[in-house]
């Protein structure tokens, strides 16, 4: 069994025992298939790597410029793989085992403001086809806080507007349905494209809750761009992704009162931790303000 039977193995294992998702699955492989090709070049056998090979190919990504978050990733990839081949009696050690992470900076991230999020809702021409369709997908994006991937992975069946809710389908090993409610801005947002657009542009795409002016579910690249031009003419200068939009969500709950656990289940967190980023951003910033502003600070 070839080293690239492995990595299709390895993958499928994934796929199908852990429920990983798309995007992960991808970021094994690459990080895989880079390690392939690094130890090609020394002519060593992936199924013979030893420790000290490993450590080799932590240095060279160190080298080439990649991110300490990048190469941590590369290293929990190759752990992961080798622990793998492990349980299939192909190695008897795993070389990645003992080779620690990058050391990774916590990282920051930056918010819209609720003038901001006002600006950037009130930019799509709701006389127009398309501009129905992005007003319906930036206000569900903000009112529910949830990933692009899940956006676009919305069928029509999962709006409830009647009772004002969507189901989300989250991603990984447990896909932990969601059900997450819509302020009243959001459903008519939503009741207005099914009722004009996507009556018009779906015509043979399905199930999809969202599509693009061929009737093809829209992408995540497509809601990017989508966004981004937005941004532009709303005057907003930050490099806003859609990440952002979860981000600011999030915050903006926390700062006016919502439970944290709440805000957890909504955001579909399987850990706490992971949603106190958003009261450690606000600490922080009343922190600078304090800081900034005191006149003896």
């Amino acid at each position: 069994m070839t080293g690239l039977n492995h990595l299709e193995g390895f993958i499928k294992y994934l796929s199908d025992s852990k429920g990983s998702s798309n995007n992960t699955l991808s970021a094994y492989r690459r990080d895989i298939a880079c390690f392939f090709d690094f130890m090609s070049s020394c002519n060593i056998d992936v199924s013979s790597a030893q420790t000290t090979d490993v450590s080799d190919f932590k240095a060279y990504l160190v080298e080439k410029g990649f991110s300490p978050s990048s190469v941590s990733r590369a290293m929990s990839s190759l752990r992961t793989f080798y622990k793998y081949l492990q349980m299939n009696g192909i190695v008897s050690e795993n070389p990645a085992k003992t080779v620690k992470n990058e050391k990774v900076q916590k990282k920051s991230f930056e918010i819209l403001t609720a003038k901001e999020i006002e600006l950037l809702l009130s930019k799509p021409n709701v006389t127009e086809l398309k501009g129905i369709r992005d007003k319906a997908m930036l206000e569900l994006m903000y009112a529910t806080g949830m990933k692009v991937t899940e956006l676009v992975s919305l069928d029509v069946k999962d709006v409830n507007l009647s009772l004002g809710f969507v189901v989300c389908h989250g991603e990984g090993a447990q896909k932990h349905d969601r059900t997450i409610f819509l302020y009243p801005t959001a459903v008519s947002a939503l009741k207005h494209y099914l009722d004009s657009t996507r009556k018009i542009l779906a015509v043979d795409s399905g199930d999809a809750l969202f599509v693009n002016i061929n009737g093809s579910r829209i992408t995540r690249q497509g809601f990017w761009k989508i966004l981004k031009a937005y941004a532009v003419k709303a005057g907003i200068n930050k490099s806003i992704t859609p990440h952002m939009l979860r981000h600011s969500f999030a915050t903006h709950l926390l700062e006016n009162g919502a439970d944290i656990h709440d805000i957890k289940e909504i955001l579909g967190h399987s850990d706490i931790s992971s949603t106190q980023v958003y009261a450690e951003y606000i600490k922080s910033r009343i922190k600078d303000s304090y800081l900034k502003f005191h006149p003896r600070a």
